[in-house]
């Protein structure tokens, strides 16, 4: 039995190359990857880069507290996202903190003034009927074209305006199953509004969206010359109108094709708009729909413009969902829907149809935002902030260097060496995690990183420790190698699953930059057993085979004499038999 255990360790002993191969071929696998995505550098948080910081808080209406929970502030999020990206803002960071608190972190290069204004006011959300609508671009030039009246089922317009290609819409009725389709943002699907099962009620004349005399001719011109494609142009369209007043727009089409529309004055309000849920209907092949429920004095307004719109021919026989003065949506109605509620249906994914139900739910938020904090850093500060964080770890990384020469000697190659891989995979792991999570390195995180080069030396220092153990024991370097593997193996794991829970239940627990500080020690940790395991051991492994380190000399850090070691033990040979004695010579 001891034989096939013998020729086992040999066979590990005398493979440690491959290991050594392995994360070599990792790191310049992950490092072509950082130069092939163009992401050379790690991305700097708002504290290293620069920008402003705004704390937002909850306040509810009276009576309301049980307005601030977790399915609000994430609709808030979500909202604000979607605000600061319209200013063309890169990099940007809105996240929950606490229970009540919103963060939105905007990096240098973005009006502060602007993006504190767009986030802290409370999102507007109207519904108004489409006068007309194009597709958008520099050569746009349509005028609206005029209303309709007089059909029951009239025509949705295809979205490809520029083509004027039409397709039937259904029928008005009253049946349950009554639909018409339309087009919702970047998705290729059609929306559809299904008619509530009550009787709907008699049609008036068609709405005008366009004022009369000077105001007509301006909104006509506005139109005209309005283009969906420029992102400034977008963020400007419809500023300033009020919601008795017809406005222009900008909104996707199901090709992601940016379209203009001229709308009318608003029929329905945000506050209107009861709930909103994303629901997965298995009574019909419609899939993840979004419905809607009314309050009593909405469901009137809705009944109302749905019965005018129903009358007119495409695409008058839209309404907007327009939020923060943009399109999410335009379905068009082939009948009044006077139930107090309507369902908006048509190959949506889970993901679409929640995304279009917090919108429609945001606008009857009893929420409001209150600027607590506003934090301006400036790039200058926060590269002398970088800088110090540098400073304060090539410190460190000194002293841990120059500790490990005067006390472990040759055993510092090793120790250097595993600390400049770690430190390798650790650069550039952290520059392919800021393009594909979005991963951050602000000044805590850089802390995590210094504080991990304690934890990654002591790592050597374990297994170095026991080798040395054994060396004392009188054992020669090979076998002392082998032999203090498996107890160091056992203390590193302990002690990195300890630091690696530590950071796991902080990174839970906290919220925005301390998060940065438990994932980049989590990460390290992680890294830490890795270069362990695949560089260190088997790198000690091949210098144990050197003259230098097997036959302990004085500057390798492992020299038997300097150590103290016990002689080697030798057997002694027991004396042979005498055998019998002879009577003679007795």
């Amino acid at each position: 039995m001891a034989a096939p255990k013998k020729g086992r360790n040999a066979s590990a002993q005398s493979k440690p190359g491959r290991s050594l191969a392995l994360i070599l071929i990792a790191i310049v696998a992950l490092t072509g990857g950082m130069f092939a995505s163009g992401h050379t550098t790690p991305r700097l948080g708002i504290d290293l880069a620069g920008g402003t910081s705004i704390t937002l808080r909850a306040v509810p209406e009276a009576g309301q507290e049980s307005a601030i929970n977790k399915t609000n502030m994430d609709t808030a999020v979500e909202i604000m996202e979607r605000r600061v990206n319209g200013l063309g803002v890169q990099e940007s960071e809105v996240q929950t903190q606490g229970d009540r608190n919103i963060i939105v972190n905007i990096p240098k290069g973005t009006n502060s003034k602007e993006a504190r204004e767009q986030v802290g006011t409370t999102a507007k959300l109207y519904f108004r009927p489409v006068v007309a609508t194009e597709l958008s671009g520099p050569a746009g030039t349509a005028s609206p074209t005029p209303s309709a009246s007089g059909s029951a089922s009239g025509k949705a317009t295809d979205k490809d305006k520029a083509t004027d290609k039409a397709t039937d819409g259904e029928k008005a009725s009253s049946s349950p199953s009554a639909s018409a389709s339309s087009t919702t943002q970047g998705r290729a699907a059609t929306d559809a509004l299904k008619a509530d099962p009550s009787p709907s009620g008699s049609a008036s004349p068609s709405p005008s969206g366009s004022a009369a005399g000077d105001d007509s001719s301006k909104l006509q011109a506005a139109y005209a010359a309005l283009d969906c494609t420029d992102e400034s142009a977008r963020a400007k369209a419809g500023d300033g109108a009020k919601p008795q007043d017809s406005t222009v727009a900008c909104g996707q089409n199901s090709q992601g094709q940016w379209q203009k529309y001229i709308l009318g004055p608003a029929e329905v309000d945000g506050t209107d708009v009861d709930e909103a849920k994303a629901v997965f209907n298995t009574q019909t092949a419609a899939g993840w729909t979004v419905t809607m429920d009314f309050t009593d004095g909405g469901a009137k307004k809705f009944a109302n413009i749905t019965g005018k719109l129903a009358q007119n021919q495409s695409p008058q026989n839209q309404f907007a969902i327009v939020l923060d003065n943009e399109v999410v949506s335009d379905p068009y109605v082939s009948q009044a829907l006077t139930g107090g509620n309507a369902e908006i249906s048509g190959n949506f994914t889970q993901e679409e149809a929640q995304s279009l139900a917090n919108m429609l739910s945001y606008g009857a938020l009893p929420l409001t935002f209150k600027e607590d904090s506003v934090t301006t850093v400036t790039a200058a500060l926060g590269g002398e902030q970088l800088q110090a964080g540098l400073i304060a770890g090539a410190i460190g990384l000194a002293l841990v260097v120059i500790y490990l020469l005067v006390y472990y000697r040759g055993l510092s190659f090793i120790a250097v060496a595993s600390l400049l891989v770690s430190a390798a995979l650790t650069y550039v792991i952290m520059s392919l995690l800021g393009p594909t999570i979005g991963f951050a390195l602000n000044l805590p995180a850089v802390c995590g990183a210094i504080v991990a080069i304690g934890i990654t030396a002591d790592s050597f220092i374990v297994y170095f420790e026991r080798v040395r153990d054994e060396i004392r024991e009188g054992r020669s370097l090979r076998p002392a190698v082998e032999r203090a593997w498996p107890r160091a193996r056992r203390t590193i794991l302990v002690s990195d699953f300890v630091s690696f829970l530590a950071a796991a239940v902080l990174f839970i627990v906290t919220v925005g930059k301390v998060q940065g500080f438990a994932f980049t020690l989590g990460l390290t940790t992680l890294l830490d057993v890795v270069v362990v395991f695949l560089f260190t051991k088997p790198l000690l492994t091949l210098m144990a085979r050197r003259k230098f380190f097997a036959s302990g000399h004085k500057w390798s850090g492992l020299d038997p004499k300097s150590l103290g070691a016990k002689p080697p033990l030798r057997r002694t040979r027991r004396p042979a038999h005498p055998g019998p004695v002879d009577p003679k010579e007795a």
